[in-house]
């Protein structure tokens, strides 16, 4: 879900540079997963922490491929007990949503990249997650060196069902949220 974000780094680095690796120590990413449903309010929205493994941006051929492991993504949720995260944790990396010990990577390579005006881009790629392959479109600028931006996608578009209890009055949203800050290795 979330490799997506780093893509537009290729298109603002000077031709010069070629080939660069994603600073995985300074790079952060964040999955926000929205709740819904009749009695959401007894449900939690999720703020998931997305570590990238690594990837590179190859500035001549304006290509970034960018990995993560499905299995270090780590559920956040502030307000929430040590016991209920962990519940999150387990069912956001079994078999109902990432099944992370079938399907341990998640992927981004870019296919394209749009100017949107200065300093910004719409950026397109395809991520692999949960042993799918989907196209997906980011919105990115730079800001002081280094590339914010945001990107939303349907878990259904992976082949995941998303979350339901109780009949479906409890459920998270099919639509998932990606927020990004992407620095480049020196």
């Amino acid at each position: 879900m979330l490799a997506v974000w780093a893509a537009t780094l290729a298109w603002t680095v000077p031709a010069s540079a070629q080939q660069r690796a994603i600073d995985t120590g300074k790079s952060v990413m964040t999955v926000r997963v929205y709740k819904a449903g009749l009695l959401s309010a007894l449900g939690h929205d999720h703020e998931i922490a997305a570590p990238i493994a690594g990837g590179a941006v190859d500035t001549t051929a304006r290509q970034v491929e960018l990995h993560s492991k499905a299995g270090a993504l780590q559920v956040q949720d502030p307000g929430v007990s040590d016991k209920d995260r962990a519940e999150i944790q387990r069912t956001m990396l079994g078999p109902q949503v990432l099944d992370a010990e079938r399907h341990p990577e998640i992927v981004f390579r870019s296919t394209g990249v749009e100017p949107m005006g200065a300093g910004s881009w719409k950026v397109q790629g395809n991520l692999t997650l949960h042993g799918r392959t989907s196209a997906v479109t980011v919105i990115v600028r730079e800001m002081d060196g280094h590339y914010v931006g945001t990107s939303r996608f349907k878990q259904t578009d992976f082949g995941i069902t998303p979350v339901k209890v109780a009949g479906g009055t409890i459920r998270v949203k099919d639509e998932v949220r990606i927020e990004f800050d992407i620095q480049l290795a020196r």
